[in-house]
């Protein structure tokens, strides 16, 4: 199993159920706001990625929403560098990655 892949895919869900937080729960989001200002204050992510996820963060929900779940190499790149750490607790995080793992397995 390629571990680039399976780390692609593992982002992917989880930005996934991400997305579908963000319809039911305005905090997500207020949440990712404030890491990403963080960020900018204390310099420890790189302006480029302060500047997308603003950009990001600022669109429409359903853009948004749909950035999350996109496989372009950008967003695949972005969701390495993401404001949405903490979003889903550990169990339900270790859930998708063992999911995850088991569908790229398969039979």
């Amino acid at each position: 199993m390629d571990p680039h892949r399976l780390a692609e895919e593992r982002s992917l869900a989880y930005h996934a159920l991400v997305a579908e937080r963000l319809r039911v729960d305005d905090t997500v989001l207020a949440r990712a706001r404030d890491r990403v200002e963080q960020w900018a204050r204390d310099g420890s992510v790189h302006p480029r990625w302060v500047e997308a996820w603003r950009r990001i963060l600022s669109l429409p929900p359903a853009d948004l929403i749909q950035m999350l779940r996109d496989r372009s190499e950008d967003a695949i790149a972005l969701r390495q560098v993401t404001p949405f750490a903490g979003a889903i607790d550990a169990r339900t995080r270790w859930r998708i990655w063992r999911d995850v793992r088991e569908r790229l397995s398969g039979p």
